[in-house]
């Protein structure tokens, strides 16, 4: 639909990372469903990880992950000592890749589908337990991502884009959005409902992440379709418009078994149509073909903290 979403789908370099976060103007635009989906087709091609950032009573991570391989959440994550990545991999619950959902030419090696997951960080207790305070700032999730060994960090925010880029601008304070725009090797995805409301929404956001000078040039929209059908004429028209200041604009067409049954892991690949499954391996070569545009190709080695100097200790 959009421009450079052929781009061909090639495995990440080793020391490579890369951070998509998920957002929107507005609720019901889809979010969730949108980083299931990319987290899906981009795992083949790198070690992928869904940071969960909602309230766990409003998040649908919880159910959808119920039947798989359980780790220990995010409250087995406490901020108050040092982690390990076997501690962080611990904590991360894993999805298995269905041979359905693998790129048509994908550079891995064949195998069962149970080998190939992903994994999700999310807060999986009883809905009764005390909510967790999660951090904000989006470079501690990202600290988290590369001390767990992921390459692709994608962050299901729950934050509404253009509220928090006013505020901020009117509080003098850097905001959400900004800081997720700024870590290293990012690329945005923003996503909305194909309706007169959610591309107004979206028009909104849109004009407001240009007025703050935030990368738009590297932000693949997506349009995830609540109906069947082509695209409503105002749906189409925006995506005339943002194709010239977008990196690309993909359409997630409607899906009968998702509205109806979610994206529980045990489900049959049969639950997820093919074009869906098209639409989400076009979102994937969208948001690598934004980051080779972005940052190079093949992406460079993301940034290593340097080793800690001896502290001298006196001679007694």
């Amino acid at each position: 639909m959009g421009k450079k979403t052929e781009a061909a789908c090639v495995t990440l370099p080793a020391p490579a990372r890369l951070v998509a976060p998920v957002m929107a103007a507005v609720g019901g635009s889809g979010r969730s469903t949108v980083a299931y989906l990319l987290a899906t087709a981009m795992a083949p091609l790198a070690d992928t990880v869904v940071a969960d950032l909602s309230p766990r009573l409003g998040s649908p991570w919880p159910s959808w992950t119920a039947d798989a391989p359980a780790g220990g959440g995010l409250a087995a994550l406490p901020p108050d000592r040092p982690l390990s990545r076997a501690d962080i991999r611990g904590a991360a619950t894993a999805v298995a890749i269905r041979e359905a959902a693998l790129p048509a030419a994908s550079p891995l090696p064949s195998s069962s589908s149970a080998d190939r997951h992903w994994s999700v960080l999310t807060d999986a207790r009883e809905w009764h337990a005390a909510p967790l305070e999660l951090p904000a700032d989006p470079a501690a999730w990202y600290q988290l991502a590369a001390a767990g060994g992921w390459q692709l960090l994608l962050a299901d925010t729950a934050h509404p884009v253009a509220h928090d880029i006013l505020t901020a601008r009117c509080s003098g304070l850097p905001g959400l959005t900004r800081a997720w725009c700024a870590l290293p090797f990012t690329v945005p995805v923003l996503c909305a409902q194909p309706t007169a409301a959610g591309i107004q929404a979206l028009q909104q956001a849109v004009m407001v992440l240009h007025a703050e000078g935030l990368p738009l040039q590297r932000t693949v929209v997506v349009f995830s379709a609540a109906s069947e059908g082509r695209l409503p004429a105002v749906a189409r028209a925006a995506a005339t418009m943002l194709s010239a200041r977008a990196a690309a604009v993909v359409h997630l067409p409607h899906d009968t078994d998702i509205r109806a049954h979610g994206l529980a892991a045990t489900q049959p690949p049969a639950r997820i149509r093919d074009r869906t499954q098209q639409a989400a391996r076009e979102l994937a070569s969208a948001v690598l073909a934004a980051a080779h545009e972005a940052f190079g190709e093949p992406l460079p080695a993301a940034p290593q903290p340097a080793a800690a100097s001896p502290i001298p200790v006196p001679v007694v």
